[in-house]
């Protein structure tokens, strides 16, 4: 995980095949809508690790008053903030990772027109076996600063860093041939690229937006380009100040980076001596990769029979031990009883590849950290003891080296009595009956929203720019539950007990595994049901549909902001383009059926799943979201409205957020 941003001023951009305004003019003011130290803090919250900073110049020459129609550019000496840097600053750095210091181009002819592009990169890092420091940048003064995980499609050493890879392989391309590059890679990422050869800025995020980029387009206002994984608090509140000027609610400084690739061109001045860039999306070169994009079911409508063979599939030998017991689970289809459905069987081999994927411990840094003891523990869950935690949880004991424990993730606002907490205690004996052999952590955070008044500040800057009472209360418990602060009772503790002993616990995992998406592939969601009811598969169908097109927009960048600002890797193992190829080419029925009640069709292949690894309990769970089962909407409700009867009359949960009268 890592922290990126890009300042661009000094150019005029044409938008228009964006279909945003088409020119803009360049505005001599040098106020941003926020202070560089604010930008800088937010990415380090990110990348704990190391900071880094360099400039591109770009100049135009003018020779007899004429301008040559080339640009020529420059890069000024980088700055560094990192542990263990002393003296001066500007030296701070070497030649690793091909870095090339003190790259100045001296120019004879004056004036000349010029734009500065601004690189920031901060780094947690969790590969390679040397210490990466942000922005890099090769011998040919290409600049990239990168923050993703590349889980295939590029070949990865187990000693190697992905930054560098990436970087040595976009060096080797021409103009045409990057989106080729970007479109292999399978995994989160989002991607700042200077192309030297071409004079051309490439900036990208993933297909499925698992990684948060957000841009600020130029306006009349403000004619920089911005680029930034974060919202720093300070632009946060220059939007409320504009918006409490303007009598508007809207945030409208940041946006979230629509899916896709997109480059600028640099061109020789204009008229008026301005430097241009025109600005283009392209499209994905990977046909396969287009297709999950595109969501398109072969089967969606069944046939009498068909519904009638999928009902009459039962999973026998529910509690047979060889089932049961996790640390033996066949994940070969031949060696699982024929009664069980093949699409189980699928999904269950293309989970546990995708968590052992997101888990295997080559992906964690280990320079620095050669002593690295096994009561360290790697990789934590966010859990709620439901469906998909439980899931991933069982899978990653699979995964993980039976050694080192594993933390469960669990927030509640209600104390005990949260229905969160409740299947979280459940969830865990459950995992300690398939899986004895390990150690696990159910580490219980609790939180009064009343308390809250920095955090939820804090928090308010994290989802920007979504500005719901929903979105906040969704960012307030993930953030909560990511710093991993709470309380760790003794092992094989009855919860019953009223004196069970509990010690204070920070889990120190930096990375998450997150559930995000179950739901929207397998129809977990009521709003699924009630398309359903109103027009059956079709209706269900495009539901779905428009759930995973908009997951970028409406979930992935917003819970990636806010888990990353504890310097933690959300990781997504139902959002694994294997697994989301694999659940898409089921026919729906299969997935799915709304027809039987909730907690048994819904998710149907989740459930089936589950029974595989021995979950019994798990299995039949009901969809209870985060916001609703640690309480925490209700608590806002309270706050916010006085009860939930009047909150849910004024449709709380969609409402857009007041923030003067609420950070006062």
């Amino acid at each position: 995980m890592c922290g990126i941003a890009l300042i661009i001023c000094g150019i005029r951009f044409h938008l228009s095949s964006l279909f945003l305004n088409s020119t803009l003019p360049v505005l001599n003011s040098d106020q941003l809508a926020f202070d560089i130290d604010d930008l800088r803090e937010a990415l380090r919250r990110r990348g704990p690790d190391r900071l880094g900073s360099t400039k591109l110049l770009l100049h135009s020459p003018i020779l007899n008053r004429l301008p040559v129609r080339e640009i020529v550019s420059s890069i000024e000496g980088e700055v560094k903030e990192e542990s263990g840097c002393e003296g001066d600053e500007g030296n701070c750095f070497s030649l690793e990772n091909g870095r090339t210091p003190h790259l100045h181009t001296h120019f004879s002819t004056i004036p000349c027109s010029s734009a500065e592009l601004h690189f920031l990169g901060a780094t947690l890092q969790l590969r390679g076996v040397s210490p990466v420091v942000q922005p890099l940048i090769d011998s040919a003064k290409n600049i990239l600063v990168y923050n993703g995980e590349i889980f295939g499609g590029i070949d990865i050493g187990s000693d190697e860093n992905d930054g560098e890879v990436l970087l040595q392989l976009l060096g080797e391309c021409c103009l045409g041939s990057i989106p080729g590059v970007l479109s292999r890679i399978k995994g989160p990422w989002a991607i700042i690229y200077w192309q030297e050869s071409a004079k051309t800025l490439w900036f990208a995020r993933d297909a499925f937006g698992r990684r948060s980029l957000l841009v600020h387009w130029p306006t009349e206002e403000d004619s920089r380009l911005l680029l930034s994984s974060v919202s720093p608090v300070s632009s946060n509140e220059h939007s409320s100040d504009i918006e409490a000027e303007n009598g508007t609610t809207k945030l409208n400084f940041w946006e979230e980076l629509r899916c896709g690739i997109y480059s600028i061109s640099m061109d020789a001045p204009d008229v008026d001596g301005v430097l241009v860039g025109e600005v283009k999306k392209h499209d994905w070169t990977n046909p396969v990769l287009e297709e999950l994009i595109k969501w398109e079911r072969t089967y969606v409508e069944p046939k009498p029979e068909d519904l009638h063979i999928s009902h009459s599939k039962s999973l026998t030998g529910k509690h047979d031990t060889h089932l049961v017991n996790s640390d033996i689970v066949p994940i070969k289809s031949g060696s699982i009883q024929v009664s069980i459905s093949v699409p189980a069987q699928a999904v269950l081999i293309a989970l546990r590849e995708s968590v052992m994927r997101r888990s295997s411990l080559h992906t964690v840094f280990q320079a620095g950290r050669l002593d690295m003891r096994k009561e360290i523990v790697p990789v934590a869950v966010l859990f709620s003891g439901g469906l998909d935690s439980m899931i991933i949880a069982a899978l990653l004991h699979q995964c993980l080296d039976p050694s080192y424990d594993i933390d469960l993730l669990n927030v509640s606002f209600d104390g005990r009595s949260a229905p969160d907490r409740i299947s979280a205690r459940a969830g865990v004996n459950e995992l300690r009956r398939i899986a004895p052999s390990r150690k696990w952590k159910l580490v219980e955070i609790n939180a009064e929203l009343s308390t809250l008044t920095f955090e939820t500040k804090h928090v308010m800057s994290l989802i920007n720019p979504a500005n719901t009472y929903m979105d906040l209360n969704i960012g307030i418990a993930l953030w909560l539950a990511a710093g991993g602060d709470g309380w760790v009772y003794e092992e094989n503790t009855n919860y019953n007990d009223e004196d069970c002993r509990c010690i204070k616990y920070k889990s120190k995992a930096r990375i998450l595994l997150v559930g995000s998406g179950a739901d929207e592939q397998c129809a977990g969601y009521g709003r699924h049901r009630t398309k359903y009811r109103n027009g059956s598969w079709l209706s269900l169908n495009e539901e779905m549909k428009l759930d995973m097109q908009r997951i970028w927009k409406r979930n992935l960048g917003r819970d990636d902001r806010c888990i990353a600002d504890h310097g933690k890797e959300a990781r997504f193992p139902f959002l694994d383009e294997d697994v989301i190829r694999i659940l898409l080419g089921f026919p729906l029925w299969e997935v799915t059926n709304l027809d039987q009640p909730s907690g048994i069709g819904d998710k149907k292949i989740l459930r089936e799943v589950a029974e595989l690894l021995g979950l019994h309990e798990a299995a039949s769970l009901p969809k209870r979201a985060i916001q609703f089962g640690s309480r925490i909407a209700r608590e806002s409700n309270r706050k916010n409205y006085g009860s939930n009867r009047a909150a849910n009359q004024a449709s709380a949960g969609s409402a857009v957020i007041h923030k003067r009268l609420d950070m006062a």
